[in-house]
């Protein structure tokens, strides 16, 4: 295959692609697993469109000259003569290699009958059950990993939907690990994975956001962070050298510097003096002390330096942590409701929820019980209605034509129906006599809704209704002093007036 073939081929296979993405994208599925399956999809056609436009741009430099003599033998020679040779050459190649089979680039991209079932089933491989297709956390490993580590398994035991609420938190009151704790090889084990199960959770979740960027934004933020020692729970105390796990204590709090413990009695204090822990402890400090004081400055300067180095690793986990959960929060508090809801459940409801689940997978797949070539009326069936056009009679989108005339992009809000808005005049005007427009009418007072026509405020229904009720009184005091009453003296007077001074025998 010549060299303008092989770039003829390239550009096609990218056109291919961006066609299969927009494909994509104009759909909108609602189900997270279905969305899940085609945002991976369209990750996957990225990176293969970017390698192969790495590949065009390497072609079209032509180092070899390749590319040049072609197009030299397609311009200036005679070009029918170049192309039966290339169409000779490629008659030659099939003959000697019969089963060889042809790269067909229009159906490369396109969904084949059994590609939606494999796909949702590759995308639920990625996931575990506890993680529901990318809608929860599965922390129950690193809470596990996080209750046995030392400083936390002799206090208390933290429940699972406690953890979740303080898995992102590493200084006092809620972590209770002190610095010797942290320092432990266990406790970088678990930071480290706890880091790389979000990161990966959120790359498996969100598979066309530029993670990267994101990722290299947060090492930035920590870098600026560390060098201002403004770190929460790694912030250097200047005057003593220690790490800020003292001001974590509170001022009313007695802190033994050589057990890196805070006592809120003194006379559990005082008696923590004389234990053999604290003393040993002593001990150690005194002789750390001591061999720094000897030592040379290099060495202690290295030594320092080996340390706060890996303090910088440890600080820079928790860092990351912090930023990847307050990027999901999302899927942190819906974990949490998830989990107390499970709680809540017995072993019934949870099968029958797993049942529920396992047959909604077929249906969306096309399981057993569906129908052969389902997929292929899917595709054929597929509506282009890219301006959301309504839907006629035949259940296709109406002529654009029709929507303009009659109107239908034109939006009339109402907001004694709760600000909802009704596209079209046709829709608009026959919504005064429906049940969403009287029943607001009736919270606001208004008995009579037929004289309330093309009222769409609030204010302007309160001030007629008010001026119709004032009409109507006005009206009742003018039938009632139509008739007129004489009495014995020759006093004229409304008949109201004059039954009410009869009845009191003021006549």
């Amino acid at each position: 295959m010549s060299a303008l073939e092989d770039e003829r081929l390239l550009w096609e296979d990218m056109e291919r692609l961006e066609q299969a993405i927009a494909d994509r994208v104009l759909e909108d599925p609602k189900h997270i697993r279905e969305r899940l399956t085609r945002d991976h999809q369209i990750a996957q056609f990225l990176v293969h469109f970017r390698n192969q436009a790495k590949r065009a741009q390497v072609l079209r430099k032509d180092k070899d000259r390749k590319l040049a003599s072609d197009i030299q033998k397609y311009t200036t020679g005679d070009p029918f003569q170049a192309f039966n040779e290339e169409l000779a050459g490629i008659k030659s190649f099939h003959r000697r290699y019969p089963n060889e089979p042809v790269e067909d680039l229009e159906r490369a991209y396109k969904r084949g009958p059994d590609e939606k079932a494999a796909a949702i089933a590759e995308l639920e491989s990625r996931f575990t059950g506890e993680e529901g297709c990318g809608r929860f956390f599965d922390l129950v490993a690193l809470h596990e990993h996080y209750v046995n580590l030392q400083g936390v398994k002799n206090i208390r035991r933290i429940p699972y939907v406690q953890y979740i609420d303080i898995f992102d938190k590493f200084t006092l009151p809620e972590c209770t690990l002190r610095y010797n704790d942290k320092m432990t090889d266990d406790y970088f084990k678990y930071i480290t994975s706890l880091a790389k199960y979000l990161e990966s959770f959120m790359e498996r979740t969100k598979p066309l956001e530029d993670l990267k960027k994101l990722f290299e934004s947060f090492d930035k933020e920590f870098e600026e962070a560390w060098e201002k020692d403004q770190v929460p729970g790694w912030e250097q105390n200047v005057q003593t050298g220690s790490t800020a796990l003292e001001d974590d204590a509170t001022k009313d709090d007695l802190f033994c510097a050589d057990c890196e413990k805070a006592f809120k009695n003194e006379n559990v204090y005082n008696a923590h003096l004389t234990g053999k822990k604290h003393i040993k402890a002593a001990e150690l400090r005194k002789a750390r002390g001591s061999s720094k004081e000897t030592s040379n400055g290099t060495s202690a300067s290295s030594a320092n330096s080996i340390h706060r180095l890996k303090e910088r690793v440890i600080a820079e986990r928790e860092f990351r942590v912090r930023k990847l959960a307050a990027a999901m929060s999302t899927e942190r508090s819906d974990t949490r409701v998830n989990v107390e809801r499970r709680q809540g459940m017995t072993d019934k409801e949870r099968q029958l929820e797993i049942d529920a689940m396992y047959a909604e997978t077929d249906d969306k797949a096309g399981g057993p019980g569906a129908v052969d070539g389902g997929d292929d009326e899917d595709e054929e069936g597929k509506i282009y209605n890219p301006l959301k056009l309504p839907l006629g009679w035949d259940g296709k989108p109406i002529p654009f034509w029709l929507y303009k005339l009659h109107g239908l992009g034109v939006e009339f809000p109402c907001e004694i129906c709760g600000n909802y808005v009704y596209m079209g005049r046709r829709a608009f005007d026959k919504h005064f006599n429906e049940p969403r427009h009287i029943y607001g009418l009736k919270s606001l007072g208004v008995t009579t809704t037929t004289l309330f026509r093309e009222i769409t405020k609030i204010e302007e229904a309160i001030l007629l209704w008010q001026k119709i009720t004032q009409n109507k009184k006005q009206e009742a005091q003018a039938v009632e002093n139509v008739v007129q009453m004489e009495d014995s003296q020759g006093n004229v007077m409304p008949a109201r007036i004059y039954h009410n001074l009869a009845k009191h025998g003021l006549l």
